[in-house]
């Protein structure tokens, strides 16, 4: 093993000193020395899947970076068409099976052939069942996990039910410094100069705030001058700037600067054209050292095991990208070389976008985030955890008429402005760079480049790849989309091996490519990134390969089933809908099962209707799982089912003419689901749909600023002002809240407060779990009623409340003693006293919040209607509203009785009783049982077996004579707002509609897909 001193490693096999890990790596791989040969051995295990030949270094850039005019000096590659070569290799396609095997074997056989060609790290064979772990040799030993970073507010502690595994001792090693440790504001404030003035370089509160709408918020600069020319604008502010030239050299001269761009020119066939771009490693530091961003990050891997509710196996648990096994493997390597590093992923994405609407300008912006960040924080733009790198040519290089030649120009284009922008991250992995977080805690920190963001094209343009074949593995073009077969990965030191192949001359490197399965790009960006492998940096893309692309397919398929005509069960249909979004096809998803449920399929019989039922309940169920935000084994076995059901049952659009075969890389793309969670975690680390908002954020609204005149300059001036002034934001809320500490006598240890919760050992991990994986709401109702005084005799006619008064007579028996039922309930409401309650105050909205399990914010995610007809301001009826529900059954129901303890129930009336007629209603009640709020709602009946083909299950009214079966119900027993499908029939009556179906129509299926917490808490209730 080697040890550590400052920043050199040193060999322990012959005690010779190495500048960088790499040339330590050289030193143990070429060595004749036994004991060094030994420690090179030794530390392959903690590393499946790296090369183990050098490869060549990139030449160090020029002021100009040149991209060969023909493409890449091999000519026109019209012999090489993407159609044409197929990715040769000597391994088998899938591991060798027996006739025999069952699902499991072939399972267990499938993941140890993955294991065993190293892209997945090797399980460790130990013999203790409480400790599973793959450790290194300097981690055996004690049993007791310690975190050896400072513990944060969200740090995960061992509990009953939820344990966490982490890298011990030497992960995340505080790098003792000359100087006292501060806090990124602390160094901030050192930088500015500060006077006592806590707003500096502004002069009062007022002059920041101005300075801060009119670069965040404000309008124009031109719009921005004319308002302070206003007589008496500027001396009634006492602003120290009188135009918006004045603030920009403010902004400029006097706060520090953040990560500033730069410009590099590119010469393509002659023709010059910019590249705008970062210090890659300036933006890495600036997220780490960000103050908002100091109490959530994680600077070591973690492995967590939790056990659900009424489930008794423990199961491990992937969430966030620091749970998955990709950071675990590389940590172990770098423990093993260079004990003491912080590894920070270095996730990149990019994607062109149009900036314009009519002038067909846009720009290529490449965006960059590091994986020590949570989640929940990188997808909140308002957090600004992903920096812009910087901006690509948009070039077509339309010049170049051969096609051809034309693509790999644009592809040697990306790869070598990429290889430029990420050119520093070389170094800084090999050698490692001790940053300070911005709790100001010094670590060596090790960025290596861990995932790549982007939609297909995109992967294929990263990977080298040839469109219409997977960017991740090895699959004949005539395979893809045809079953869940695992295929061999694709081989990075084979792909490295091709383009070490250069230096042999043209065509030499070019066979060597194509022998490889890869382009031949002139060295792409990923080629010499340590500790990196490209294949599995690739991530799965919800918004474009699920949304908009796989339920894209099923879509037209099963429109094609039916005819354009038949799905016009909603308003205009969903066959006429055109430019379909991301959005849209979501909403879309939650219905398109109701739609076609019962509906006949014309021509064919029933068998071929179920088929095509399955197949979209199957994809509708992957969808749905792919969608958790943590995922445990359990549920990957679900979403690799429901792949398996599709997979069995897609051929019927075959049958029905509509596919001749299923050779859409899209659909192969979720074949590589259940990996990359393992390795990566979860989605939502990865979806494109978070970088896409960003490029409103950075490329248009930055692209508005502007004159439309040589844009990118501006654009860029115009971002960093704007950085530089959140930056400085927070700044001044910093030393705002270390005034109010003085004042208070409180003490503030130089983090920005963000009234992060720190909870009990105890409650953490139970509270983390179940808010994230079970999505918990919480009930929220208006201070004061909406109608205050309704008379009772209305409530009929306005709610629909018929049995109003018997119903709240026997939930108060009930209370009184929650033993009583059948006709002994009924006598007992008899006895009760109801001469007081004359009018009540009533409810039209019931609201569910959502608490989010870090920052322990809320959010509205779902409410109840209970709004009775009214007259807009043009005297026009607008029918009432009363929404359904899914109801405890009783007061002792809970989740361990599955749906047997749940009904759906019509949500007719939410409301409260004065004080005064609570204490005679509920005499005799202890005043902790009263309820605050109640509701009259209407039963459907008893949760039977799902539909066989649909899985969806089918309600109906209870009725008797003169109305509804009707109840009075505490509303904390309402779990929820339902959505339900009329079971229409073969032909839908034209008199339905969505204000008069609930009484119209008699039967219904509950729709298990109206949103993602839905589908999650209707699944645990079945399986329970």
């Amino acid at each position: 093993m080697a040890s550590s001193t400052s920043l050199k490693t040193i060999c322990e096999g012959c005690n010779k000193p190495f500048d960088s890990i790499l040339g330590y790596n050289r030193h143990i791989r070429s060595t004749h020395n036994p004991a060094c040969h030994a420690i090179f051995e030794e530390a392959q295990a903690y590393l499946p899947g790296q090369s183990s030949t050098s490869t060549p270094s990139s030449p160090v850039s020029e002021p100009e970076l040149m991209v060969d005019p023909s493409g890449d000096a091999f000519g026109d590659y019209d012999q090489y068409q993407d159609t044409e070569w197929v990715p040769q290799t000597n391994s088998p396609e899938q591991p060798p099976t027996s006739p025999q095997s069952t699902p499991n074997e072939l399972e267990e056989e499938a993941e140890a052939y993955l294991c065993e060609h190293g892209w997945e790290p090797p399980a460790a064979n130990d013999s203790d069942e409480e400790d599973t772990d793959v450790l290194s040799p300097a981690f055996q030993g004690d049993d007791t996990i310690i975190s050896s970073n400072p513990p944060s507010p969200i740090d995960m502690i061992s509990g009953d039910n939820d344990r966490t595994r982490g890298h011990r001792n030497f992960t995340g090693e505080h790098t003792a410094s000359d100087d006292a440790d501060k806090s990124s504001n602390e160094e901030y404030l050192d930088k500015l100069q500060a006077e006592d003035n806590q707003f500096f370089p502004f002069r009062t509160e007022m002059d920041w705030l101005v300075a801060n709408w009119a670069k965040c918020r404000g309008p124009s600069s031109t719009s921005f001058t004319e308002l302070l020319a206003i007589p008496g604008v500027i001396d009634k502010l006492g602003l120290s700037y009188r135009s918006a030239n004045e603030l920009n050299t403010i902004i400029d001269k006097k706060l520090p600067s953040r990560p500033a761009f730069h410009c590099q020119e590119v010469v393509v066939d002659g023709e010059v054209y910019e590249l705008y771009f970062r210090n890659i490693m300036e933006c890495v530091e600036a997220l780490y050292s960000d103050p908002d961003l100091a109490a959530y990050m994680k600077f070591s891997p973690e492995k967590h095991y939790f056990e659900l509710q009424f489930e008794g196996e423990e199961t491990r648990a992937y969430h966030d990208m620091y749970t998955g096994n990709w950071w675990w493997s590389r940590q172990e390597y770098l423990d093993a070389v260079a004990p003491g590093g912080t590894l920070i992923p270095i996730i990149i994405s990019s994607d062109k976008t149009q900036i314009t609407v009519f002038r067909n300008k846009s720009a290529y912006p490449v965006y960059m985030t590091i994986g020590n960040i949570p989640k929940e924080i990188r997808r909140k733009p308002s957090m600004r955890a992903y920096v812009l790198l910087g901006y690509l040519p948009t070039s077509r290089l339309e010049t170049i008429t051969n096609k051809s030649a034309r693509r790999h120009m644009l592809a040697n284009l990306f790869h070598a402005c990429l290889g430029h922008i990420t050119e520093p991250l070389k170094d800084a992995a090999e050698m490692g760079v001790v940053l300070a977080s911005g709790d100001g805690m010094r670590r060596r920190t090790h960025p290596i480049f861990a995932a790549y963001i982007g939609d297909y094209p995109e992967q294929v343009l990263v990977t080298c790849s040839t469109t219409g074949r997977c960017p991740k593995c090895v699959i004949r073009r005539k395979d893809i989309g045809k079953d869940t077969t695992a295929r061999e990965m694709k081989d990075l030191n084979a792909a490295l091996t091709a383009l070490a192949a250069l230096d042999d001359g043209e065509a030499a490197f070019v066979d060597a490519c194509k022998e490889a399965g890869i382009k031949p790009i002139f060295h792409p960006f990923w080629e010499c990134l340590p500790l990196s492998n490209v294949y599995l940096a690739i991530t799965p893309d919800m918004l474009h390969q699920l949304y908009q692309g796989v339920f894209k397919h099923l879509k037209r398929w099963v429109i094609d089933a039916y005819g354009p005509g038949k799905l016009t069960r909603v308003r205009d249909g969903i066959s006429s809908l055109s430019r379909v979004t991301g959005v849209e096809h979501n909403q879309m998803s939650s219905i398109l099962l109701g739609l076609i449920v019962d509906l006949p399929l014309p021509g064919y019989n029933a068998a071929t209707r179920q088929k095509l039922i399955r197949a979209v309940e199957s994809m509708l169920d992957f969808l749905y799982l792919a969608q958790y935000p943590v995922h445990s084994e359990k549920t990957l076995d679900l979403l690799e089912a429901a792949l398996d059901r599709f997979h069995a049952n897609k051929d019927v659009f075959v049958t029905l003419g509509i596919r001749e075969h299923f050779q859409i890389p899209k659909l192969h793309s979720l074949n590589h689901y259940i990996e990359s969670i393992r390795l990566l975690g979860t989605f939502d680390n990865f979806n494109t749909e978070y970088t896409e908002r960003l490029h409103i954020d950075l490329a248009k609204d930055a692209y508005r600023a502007t004159n439309r005149k040589d844009e990118y300059p501006q654009m860029t001036t115009w971002l960093e002002r704007k950085e530089a002034i959140l930056r400085h934001g927070q700044f001044v809320r910093w030393r705002q809240e270390n005034e109010e500490a003085d004042d208070g006598g409180g003490q503030n240890d130089g983090q920005t407060n963000r009234e992060v919760p720190v909870l009990a050992a105890s409650a953490h991990v139970s509270a983390f779990f179940s808010d994230r994986f079970l999505d918990k709401r919480v009930l929220q109702m208006a201070k004061h009623p909406s109608v205050r005084k309704v008379p009772l005799e209305k409530l009929q006619d306005v709610h629909g409340a018929t049995f109003f008064l018997p119903a709240l007579a026997r939930f108060t028996a009930q209370l009184r003693d929650p033993s009583l039922s059948g006709q002994r309930l009924e006598d007992a409401a008899h006895d009760v006293d109801l001469s007081s309650v004359t009018r009540v105050a009533t409810y039209h909205r019931v609201k569910y919040s959502r608490v989010d399990p870090l920052r322990r914010d809320s959010t509205i995610v779902d409410s109840l209607h209970i709004q009775p007809a009214r007259r807009d301001k043009r005297r026009r009826l607008i029918p009432g509203r009363f929404d359904t529900a899914l109801v405890q059954a009783s007061l002792n129901a809970s989740l361990a009785d599955g749906l047997k303890g749940y009904r759906i129930a019509q949500v007719r009336l939410v409301f409260t009783l004065t004080p005064g007629m609570m204490k005679r209603v509920f005499n005799g009640i202890p005043r902790s049982d009263w309820p605050t709020h109640m509701a009259y709602v209407c039963w459907f009946t008893a949760f039977g077996c799902p539909d066989p083909d649909s899985s969806l299950y089918s309600v109906s009214r209870c009725e008797t004579d003169g109305g509804y079966i009707a109840s009075v119900v505490d509303v904390r027993l309402i779990e929820r707002s339902v959505h339900l499908f009329p079971r229409f029939g073969r032909v839908a009556p034209r008199a339905w509609t969505s204000s008069n179906v609930l009484e119209k129509c008699k039967s219904f299926y509950l729709n298990s897909y109206s949103d993602r917490h839905m589908y999650k808490l209707l699944r645990r209730l079945s399986n329970t």
